[in-house]
């Protein structure tokens, strides 16, 4: 009868060790898929915006001021529905601090469609921006760090770029290649 009981008593050991283990392992799957999903959201948050911003280097290149204004309009758009809650504190923070100022140029950019030279003076600051938010949240794609030395009577300007060629949004088809590739972010 103690050798039944003491079986039992193993038994029940071993089973709630397993059991224990299981809810663990769990425990550890959940969070990983949490970690994932909020690392998904904040890269589908990034890349709204590096989409619109793409779209917009891309107008700038051809010379197209109306398509320009509205890749403008969809940056606006694009940081308005950013999703901060995958972001830690550090990065809320500095997402904020670069929000106001890059909403402000993309907008001036989607109301000036006729007005390219302007917009390029929009979109250096832009660039900025949206350089700094890459560097602060991750781009989740490679990046380049574009420079045109030539552009404001030769002070130069940045942008980002989606692919390491060069194409030129400040001189546009008048010095398409003009530039260098001055960092990658990964």
């Amino acid at each position: 009868m103690k050798t039944l009981i003491l079986g039992i008593l193993t038994a029940s050991i071993a089973l709630a060790s397993c059991s224990s283990e299981g809810n663990k392992q769990q425990a550890k799957d959940t969070t990983a898929n949490s970690d994932n999903s909020q690392a998904a959201t904040n890269t589908n948050s990034i890349q709204g915006v590096l989409d619109s911003y793409f779209q917009l280097k891309n107008a700038l290149t051809q010379d197209d001021a109306k398509a320009a204004g509205l890749a403008g309009n969809e940056v606006v758009k694009a940081l308005d529905g950013f999703d901060k809650t995958a972001l830690n504190e550090t990065q809320v923070k500095e997402f904020t601090e670069i929000y106001d100022d890059a909403k402000e140029h993309a907008e001036h950019i989607g109301a000036n469609a006729g007005n390219i030279k302007h917009q390029r003076e929009h979109f250096e600051t832009l660039s900025q921006d949206v350089y700094d938010l890459a560097k602060s949240v991750g781009g989740g794609q490679k990046l380049y760090v574009d420079h045109c030395p030539m552009y404001n009577n030769n002070k130069g300007a940045n942008w980002i770029s989606e692919t390491k060629e060069i194409k030129n949004p400040y001189l546009g088809k008048e010095m398409l290649e003009c530039g260098v590739v001055k960092e990658e972010l990964n």
